[in-house]
């Protein structure tokens, strides 16, 4: 790669990024700072190269150690101007025109390169010098672009491990939460281990006293038929029944004082209470999604026409005969006079102004709704040798009693 080839490397990708940058807006915040911070690269590679490899050689030339000399305060000027718009926020209006003042800058650093600069070194310079300085800088380049991949591969790598690390992290939760859950769990089996086994243990212990029940009320009623049949017996001697029963007596009472609605009433007279339960209605309210009520604003473009008076002014010469033929100025000498010719055309401003506003607000509403339902209640028949009473009539029976 030549010398001339290699000068304009730099000012080609430096219009690009320049075009780049006049694209974005003021929102672009972003874009904007990545695409100047290649711009800067650009321009700083551009001129380093320029002062490490080139200037040294043309400083030792007479010829070309003034255009040095230009260059260099140049390069100055291209990077304080670099400078201010690296310290304006890249979302500030003024921007954009800082921004254009730099491209100048640099289009004009580059005209005078490639205007003057080269041609004076093809001059000065043998052919073997400039070969010399176009292989240094093919090797900056080439440092340059493997410092830009490195540093773009590092910074590859810090991502992937930012987000494995985000990754892990995650994970880790997600185990703390599983575990957390796990042994809660854990202990609410524990929890519930000892009720379980207390009501295993309870209706294990319940069965022998079933069944000695269940023997008792067999032996009362064998013991109670065959006593029917029997003459009385004196009052002082205790009956074969009575006899028998003995032992299960007291085992059958705790069962009917401790036991459930289902026993029947013995030889003892003690009582059973049979509860009677309803349901009542409750009513209570709870809020369902009804639907969305969604307003979206949009831009329309409508076309619109407004007419406006222009003047112009127009330049009109001609020759005419003068009133008397006496000289008042200046003649046989030369004269230009100039006149401008002005018209006026339409420039187009726009204004936003508020055309009507758009309300969204909810609004309450009471009514009365009734709710219909079924409900349940225990009733009771009575029935007794003769009479027949249903559960209205309970009350009454109470009383008789």
């Amino acid at each position: 790669m030549n010398l001339r080839t290699l000068m304009q490397v730099g000012p080609t990708k430096a219009n690009e990024l320049f075009a780049k940058l006049a694209e974005t807006s003021d929102g672009a915040v972003k874009t904007r700072e990545k695409l100047f911070a290649e711009l800067k690269g650009e321009l700083e590679l551009h001129t380093s190269l320029e002062e490490q490899h080139l200037f040294p050689v043309l400083r030792r030339n007479a010829e070309t150690k003034e255009l040095v000399a230009d260059a260099v305060r140049d390069n100055r000027e291209l990077r304080a101007k670099l400078a201010e718009l690296d310290a304006l926020p890249k979302n500030d209006p003024a921007f954009p025109e800082q921004l254009k003042e730099l491209q100048k800058t640099f289009r004009q650093h580059a005209r005078d390169d490639k205007r003057e600069l080269l041609p004076a070194v093809q001059r000065a310079l043998s052919e073997e010098q400039v070969q010399g300085v176009a292989e240094k800088m093919e090797a900056g380049l080439a440092e340059a672009e493997q410092a830009k991949q490195d540093e773009a591969e590092e910074r590859r790598a810090k991502a992937r491990q930012e987000r494995e690390e985000a990754e892990f992290l995650a994970r880790q939760a997600e185990l703390r939460v599983e575990q957390a859950a796990a042994a809660e769990r854990g202990q609410k089996m524990v929890e519930a281990l000892p009720r379980e086994a207390a009501q295993q243990i309870a209706a294990a212990a319940r069965k022998p006293v079933d069944a000695t029940a269940e023997v008792a009320r067999q032996a009362t009623r064998l013991v109670t038929g065959s006593a029917n049949q029997r003459p009385p017996a004196p009052a002082s001697a205790p009956t074969f029944a009575e006899m028998f029963l003995w032992p299960w007596m007291g085992a059958v009472q705790g069962l009917q004082q401790t036991g459930g609605s289902g026993a029947t009433r013995g030889v003892s007279g003690m009582e059973e209470v049979i509860p009677l339960g309803e349901e009542v209605l409750e009513v209570t309210k709870r809020t369902e999604n009804r639907g969305t009520v969604r307003v979206h604003r949009y831009v329309v473009e409508t076309p619109v026409e407004k007419q406006v008076t222009l003047q112009s002014e127009r330049v009109v010469v001609e020759r005419r005969k003068p009133v008397e033929d006496k000289a008042t100025g200046e003649i046989l000498t030369e004269v230009t006079v100039e006149v401008v010719e002005t018209a006026e055309v339409p420039v187009i401003n726009k204004r936003a102004r508020l055309r009507e506003e758009i309300v969204v607000r909810t609004e309450h509403t009471q009514y009365v709704e009734t709710v219909r339902d079924t409900v349940r209640h225990d009733e009771v028949d009575i029935q007794q040798p003769g009479k027949t009473r249903s559960g209205h009539q309970l009350r009454q029976v109470t009383v008789e009693r």
